[in-house]
């Protein structure tokens, strides 16, 4: 089996050049190294440039491609020098830098000045003071955090910015909760598997979207709170929900309520969410009826006819 070369994959005027022309003839994600050249004409390039190949790069490069005013991936950064860091700051679009496992208070001091969304999803931990600085971004992405302490989650849902993901995060306190309830925007939180009555009722003040897909039960006071929430409601993880619960969600005050994964509710519930006064997206065709006794039994099945394949 050969051995695989050490050498670096440089990005070239040339490979930029025919980037430029037909973007589908390159795939600049490849390149671990870039020309500064390169980087002048790729700034000009009007749509997303994945370089998360790269492993490192220049002063120079950094200047030039901060030019640039779509989605710029540099996943393959690891470190930011001073100076990359200032440059970076002055770019337009989405900006990724998820190759960071760790981001120091100056660092996100500086970051902070960025002008449009930031993906840091390789950080696990985030200080209170970075949290603060961070939190001037219109859009950030913290996929990376497993827990958030409530002085972070005070910090972020001052987020100036449409989107916060925090999908990595397992669980949240009532504190927390309150914070986030706070942040007007999306709020993302696909990591979180249950959810206390008090945080339902926190986040149910949440202005604008709310992505709960991680939740796998949902209590009837919970499902109350919820329905006071004006943004679309994402609650993919739920597979069964009772007829309280449904009633509630039924009446949400606008915006839909996403529910792709319910398959046991019973006849009753599934009559109430398809009456709903706001748009429920649900498969009911794959919902199996969840009966609470024998006498919903009966009475689901009185039209039935058994025959001799029954048996």
């Amino acid at each position: 089996m050969p051995k695989k070369s050490g050498k670096s994959k440089v990005l070239t005027k040339a490979i930029a050049k025919k980037f430029l022309k037909d973007e589908d003839s390159v795939d600049l994600s490849e390149f671990t190294a870039i020309e500064d050249e390169a980087a002048e004409i790729l700034s000009k390039h009007d749509g997303w440039l994945n370089l998360t190949g790269l492993t490192s790069l220049s002063d120079e490069a950094a200047r030039v491609l901060s030019r640039h005013s779509h989605h710029l991936e540099l996943g393959g950064l690891t470190s930011l020098s001073d100076a990359v860091a200032q440059s970076l700051t002055k770019h337009q679009g989405y900006l990724y830098l998820s190759g960071l496992t760790n981001v120091s208070e100056q660092l996100a001091e500086t970051l902070g000045m960025h002008q449009g969304g930031l993906a840091l999803d390789g950080l696990t931990s985030l200080s209170d003071a970075a949290a603060m600085s961070l939190s001037k971004h219109e859009g950030l992405s913290l996929n990376g955090l497993t827990s958030l302490s409530d002085a972070v989650a005070e910090s972020l849902s001052k987020l100036k910015g449409d989107e916060l993901y925090l999908d990595g995060v397992t669980s949240l306190s009532d504190a927390a909760a309150e914070s986030l309830g706070k942040h007007e925007g999306a709020l993302y939180l696909d990591g979180v598997t249950s959810l206390s009555d008090a945080a339902a009722e926190s986040l149910s003040r949440h202005d604008g979207q709310l992505c709960l897909n991680g939740v796998t039960r949902l209590s009837d006071a919970a499902a109350q709170s919820l329905r006071k929430l004006k943004g679309d409601l994402y609650l993919d993880g739920l597979t069964s929900l009772s007829d309280a619960a449904a009633e509630s969600l039924s009446k949400k005050q606008g915006g839909l309520v996403s529910l792709l994964s319910l398959c046991f509710i019973s006849p009753n519930a599934v009559t109430v969410l398809q009456k709903a006064t706001v748009d429920i997206d649900c498969d009911f065709d794959s919902c199996l009826p969840d009966f609470n006794s024998m006498t919903e039994v009966r009475a689901h099945f009185s039209d039935v006819e058994l025959t001799d394949d029954a048996y």
